[in-house]
């Protein structure tokens, strides 16, 4: 999802566990973790204090509009080499009556343009702003992205069999012009069930027996 650096923002932490795999990955790099749910906070905080790199990971309970505030009275905005997110997507579907599952998974929470608009401000000049959606959001946060300022860097579609269509696609895109972009395809799995060998690399520090 990123390249690393000193600072690293993950908005929509959830129970923060993309921030944990982050501090593992790039020992030099400080987190900001931002979530706006309060059980998902409240797993986050437990999480990071079990956890070698919890210090390394500041947690912020409130939405990201809020925490731009924050950011911009407090002179943070621009200073974060990498971005992260895996936003709330389902913006096409009926609302969720439990309100935790709403804010988590409809856009409405928080809209493609504010989460690429306020991505931009936060990144340093050649910043990484890296994202996981699924392919029926793609066209719309692409869109809002490059009219944000941003350039596609890299695609990553990524599947569950080398058969099927992509599940999920990572964005990365830089803040920065940029020429073409880089296109890669991913399956997690092979034909015969067993994970893929790009699944184990990637997952190798992460999962237990890989």
């Amino acid at each position: 999802m990123s390249q690393g650096g000193n600072r690293i923002l993950d908005i929509g932490t959830g129970t923060g566990v993309l921030s944990l795999m982050l501090a593992q990955r790039y020992p030099q790099a400080r987190i900001t973790a931002v979530e706006i749910d309060d059980n998902a906070v409240i797993d986050a905080r437990t999480n990071f204090a079990a956890s070698p790199m919890g210090e390394r990971i500041e947690l912020h309970h409130m939405s990201f509009q809020d925490y731009l505030v924050k950011a911009r009275e407090a002179g943070w905005t621009g200073t974060y080499d990498a971005v992260v997110c895996n936003p709330p997507y389902f913006d096409l579907s009926l609302e969720c009556p439990d309100d935790s599952r709403t804010r988590a998974r409809h856009s409405s929470s928080l809209p493609f343009d504010v989460l690429a608009c306020g991505a931009y401000e936060m990144l340093a000049p050649g910043g990484l702003f890296s994202v996981c959606v699924p392919p029926e959001v793609i066209t719309k946060f692409k869109g809002e992205c490059q009219l944000a300022g941003f350039s596609m860097e890299t695609l990553h579609r990524v599947k569950t069999l080398p058969s099927n269509p992509p599940k999920r696609l990572v964005l990365v895109m830089k803040k920065s012009l940029q020429g073409a972009a880089l296109i890669h395809d991913h399956a997690m799995l092979n034909d015969d069930g067993t994970r893929s060998p790009w699944y184990r690399e990637i997952m190798h520090d992460f999962l237990l027996g890989m």
